[in-house]
């Protein structure tokens, strides 16, 4: 585990180093001033100034009460129109300021999530996406990332809170400066408003695992692909069940925390209800003050009791959600960047000698188990070469390796010489094409569907449908209402019903919108089709790859079928996670070994 996966920016303990954590607030306040400077400036302006009219109002009712009791109209006059004011004030600046601060939420939600999202899409591996303790950051961070943009509204409403009580520990101070002792009984609410969350956080996060397996079996139980199943099964229940006991085994540790500390909570709000009473009891009898400055110690006092319980309440919430979110937020910056190679050696316009695999090895990440052990290959420039082994003998992992959706455990991967963990991934990337066998399925329009696969030329229809002609994927488009502009997905409006075959055939022609990649990929893009079918394409992807080899491109080939892949110049058998042999087809049916027993058997089982 690298450092940046052990700092205190992986918001697992946001109680931990306070002092530490605010750097990332900060982080995240300047990210919002980077992306909506004048809103925020705005906002925060305003949430301050609403507060002024309304902590004034104690001071009004003190001036209106005097005024009564000595006879004073002009007093009373004051009073009331400072009253009338106030209340004025109050109400128009509240609008105006939710109106902004609506406006600012919509555009920094927006700001933060695509944020997020580009710092997800950045990091060159997919190593986050599969690591247990990644995944639990990240579920906790996506439901975070939501109410990021409540962080500012939460900001600003603590600063106008904090300056409410300002103007009315003065007005205490007015009548007697003992009174702003008051405050130091608010110490106790605020040390518990700011602990509860964190502790109730740090609850949640050790039990998030049941909340993401409860919202997996919450999508098996109401979405379309695996209902088939599930009823023919007979496991709706089942599953309805497990969820529930999944979202139990979250919720009774939580709720048992959340219990806890509002019984605390609770008690410290005592203690202050105390020092109340005998604020206003020494005011009344202990000074012998007229009957104004108690209405003013009450009024403040009680308007004191709900400013100190917002200002805790939201100084919690900063502390043990914004401040917990900002964490998380700043760690996956910090991965992000520790991960960035985007600024490595460009690769080679062509491939003189190709790619080499020199003692690789790999385990996924959170597992001991070599899938790849000690693995020496060479992939000439210019060659057709196909990876074949049984089910689970690493052919998709060699692949990944080779897209640098992982980097090896050990050894390394050489692209002319150069080592393929010193290229600039953006650049590798734009010289890497192909269709994975776990491929996506884009609903769009078909033409879209199949440019993605070359971004700048998303909506060319002469490079789809050139893309479409060599993956043999005529078939499909001539059966859609509208072509390459037909919708794909039958949940739009228009929609069309597309085949796991002819979705997999439309991820085939997008892997082949790039005309001129330095490796092409084709990791099992047929396993929906019969061997005899594959193999008459696999013949055609190799005559047209030899055909245009100016490029010397590596044309990677993988398939569990052992009889569809007898064109390839090279061919790569894994067994278990080794490489059992290595040679043309006639070499290896010569050598008489594992390929030549597999070729057998299977041969005479498509044959019979």
């Amino acid at each position: 585990m690298s450092a940046s996966d052990t700092s205190t920016g992986s918001g697992t303990r946001p109680d931990d180093d306070l002092p530490a954590a605010f750097p990332a607030l900060w982080r995240t306040f300047r990210l919002g001033m980077r992306a909506e400077p004048r809103l925020l400036l705005l906002s925060l302006g305003l949430a301050l100034l609403m507060m002024l009219p309304d902590a004034l109002l104690a001071l009004w009712l003190s001036l209106l009460v005097s005024g009564i009791v000595d006879g004073d109209d002009t007093r009373v006059t004051t009073a009331a129109i400072g009253l009338a004011l106030s209340a004025t004030a109050t109400w128009y600046l509240s609008v105006l300021s939710q109106r902004v601060q609506r406006r600012f939420r919509d555009r920094i939600a927006i700001a933060l999530e695509s944020h997020v999202a580009r710092l997800q899409a950045s990091v060159p591996t997919i190593e986050h996406h599969e690591r247990p303790e990644h995944l639990d950051r990240l579920a906790m961070l996506r439901d975070q990332v939501f109410a990021l943009d409540h962080m500012f509204m939460s900001l600003f409403t603590t600063l106008g809170w904090a300056f409410r009580l300002v103007i009315t520990a003065v007005l205490l101070a007015s009548v007697h400066p003992a009174l702003v002792l008051l405050l130091l009984g608010a110490v106790p609410a605020f040390l518990t408003s700011t602990w509860r969350p964190a502790v109730e956080r740090r609850v949640e996060e050790s039990v998030i695992a049941n909340t993401r397996l409860s919202r997996h079996l919450f999508v098996l139980g109401t979405t379309a692909a695996p209902g088939k199943e599930l009823r023919v099964t007979g496991t709706e229940d089942w599953v309805r069940q497990e969820r529930r006991a999944a979202y139990d085994r979250w919720y009774r540790p939580v709720a048992r925390v959340r219990t806890a500390t509002a019984l605390w909570h609770s008690a410290v709000w005592a203690l202050f209800g105390l020092g109340y009473v005998a604020a206003v009891a020494f005011v009344a009898a202990g000074l012998d003050r007229g009957v104004a400055d108690v209405v003013l110690v009450m009024a403040a006092g009680t308007r004191l009791s709900s400013y100190i319980g917002a200002t805790a309440d939201e100084l919690g919430f900063l502390r043990g959600f914004w401040l917990d979110a900002s964490r998380r937020l700043v760690w996956l910056e910090d991965y992000a960047a520790s991960r960035d190679s985007g600024s490595g050696v460009l690769p080679p316009g062509r491939l003189v000698d190709g790619i080499r695999f020199e003692r690789v090895s790999f385990a996924y990440p959170g597992n001991d188990r070599l899938v790849l052990q000690d693995a020496d290959l060479h992939l000439p420039a210019g060659t057709v070469v196909a990876v074949v082994g049984e089910n689970g003998a690493g052919k998709s992992t060699l692949v990944k390796l080779l897209a640098r959706m992982y980097a090896p455990t050990s050894g390394r991967i050489t692209v002319d010489g150069t080592d393929l963990a010193n290229l600039a991934t953006d650049g590798w990337r734009e010289r890497l094409a192909g269709a994975f066998q776990d491929f996506f399925r884009f609903e769009l329009p078909a033409q879209q569907t199949v440019g993605l696969g070359d971004l700048p030329r998303l909506d060319d229809r002469a490079s789809a449908e050139t893309a479409v002609d060599r993956a043999g994927a005529h078939d499909v488009i001539d059966r859609l209402a509208h072509g390459l502009d037909t919708q794909l997905g039958p949940t739009w409006d228009g929609g069309a019903e597309v085949s796991f075959g002819q979705w997999q055939k439309l991820a085939l022609a997008r892997g082949f919108m790039r005309d001129e990649p330095l490796l092409l990929v084709l990791d099992e893009p047929t396993a929906a089709l019969d061997a005899e079918t594959e193999h008459a394409l696999f013949e055609r992807f190799a005559a047209a790859a030899r055909a245009d080899s100016g490029a010397g491109r590596v044309t990677v080939l993988v398939s569990h079928r052992f009889s569809t892949v007898r064109m390839a110049d090279l061919i790569v058998v894994l067994d278990g996670n080794r490489v059992a042999e290595v040679g043309s087809h006639d070499e290896l049916m010569a050598h008489d070994g594992q390929y030549a027993s597999l070729f057998r058997i299977q041969a005479s089982a498509y044959r019979s």
